[in-house]
């Protein structure tokens, strides 16, 4: 009868410590895995066009972000009206989302 009465109290902790167990192991990195803080100091040597995705050197890739950089200091000529217009529509898109029930 003794041996009964333990089985309800050892079996479930055997399962416990088996889980603990086998779900420390699977923390574990791979061994060929290049840790993140190496992956932090390689120096990139290529890149990716952001326009069209192709293979970059790291000048070419430079003298690109200075070309995007140039060409957004760029206005786009709007008209008055429509500039105006767009303005009214921002400041009640502002207003409605303070006072929903506003501007029906």
């Amino acid at each position: 009868m003794g041996e009964r009465s333990l089985l309800p109290i050892i079996a479930p902790l055997l399962i416990y410590c088996h889980l603990i167990w086998n779900n420390s192991v699977q923390a574990l990195p791979l061994p060929n895995d290049t840790p993140e803080e190496v992956l932090r100091t390689e120096v990139l040597t290529e890149a990716r066009s952001p326009l069209n995705g192709e293979s970059l050197s790291a000048a070419e890739y430079a003298e690109l972000q200075v070309a995007l950089r140039s060409t957004e200091a760029v206005q786009p000529k709007v008209s008055p009206k429509i500039r105006r217009l767009i303005t009214l529509l921002r400041l009640r898109k502002g207003i409605r989302s303070i006072f929903p029930f506003l501007l029906r």
